[in-house]
């Protein structure tokens, strides 16, 4: 008798089909994760809340124009904008100060007034040498001169008084006006002084005001501008 044995089916097709779906699952969902986390390589990169912003200018603008305050000009070589300028003016008037000890602020000198002038003058007439004893001396030199004019015509003593009367005279006029003329010269001097001392004083602001204006071209040249 033939016994026929039927033996159930390996189950190997079963595990593929079950590999192949589950790795399908797998890899489908670790690339939807992937696109949710990928950032599009045209996408714009967010601002970080760190990120380091431009610093405020921390110095006010001037508002005034040091250059034109000592008299110079200043034009811009290199394009700089009108506050950037104003800013460098401040700094190189600063600087020239600092280097050369001047302080423009201190104004030119001022020159005698006539009131001080007139003061002055009157001041040297009453302190200048007056002569004496002018008319004591015309009158010394006239008796002698009458007296040998007198004993010609006869009558000495005469002569002598009449000649002391005139050469009294005379001698006063002339030591009136050597002390005039003496007043004059010492009111012309204490004038003409004044003027001088005033001339002296200009010239050495002169000479103060061009070394700071060197010193203050010199730091605006170095900065890329024209000085005037």
């Amino acid at each position: 008798m033939r016994v026929t044995v039927f033996s159930a089916p390996k189950p190997f097709w079963f595990l593929k089909i079950f590999c192949v779906t589950i790795s399908i699952f797998y890899f489908a969902g670790c690339n939807k994760d992937a696109a949710k986390t990928e950032t599009p390589a045209n996408a714009s990169p967010q601002p970080s809340a760190t990120a380091a912003q431009p610093a405020a200018p921390t110095r006010p603008v001037p508002s005034f124009s040091a250059a034109q305050k000592v008299g110079l000009y200043a034009y811009p070589a290199k394009s700089q904008g009108k506050d950037q300028q104003l800013i460098d003016e401040s700094d190189c008037y600063d600087s020239a100060q600092q280097q050369t000890g001047v302080n423009p602020e201190m104004g030119a000198p001022q020159g005698p007034s006539s009131a001080d002038v007139q003061a002055a003058q009157a001041q040297a007439a009453e302190s200048a040498p007056q002569a004496k004893g002018g008319r004591a001396k015309g009158a010394a030199r006239g008796a002698v001169g009458g007296a040998v004019v007198g004993g010609i015509a006869g009558d000495a003593g005469t002569g002598a008084a009449v000649g002391a009367t005139v050469g009294t005279v005379r001698g006063g006029r002339q030591q009136r006006k050597a002390n005039e003329a003496s007043k004059q010269q010492a009111a012309d001097q204490a004038g003409a002084q004044m003027q001088q001392q005033h001339q002296g004083q200009q010239a050495a602001y002169n000479q103060e005001m061009d070394k700071f204006k060197r010193s203050f071209s010199a730091c605006m040249t170095a900065r890329g501008y024209s000085i005037q």
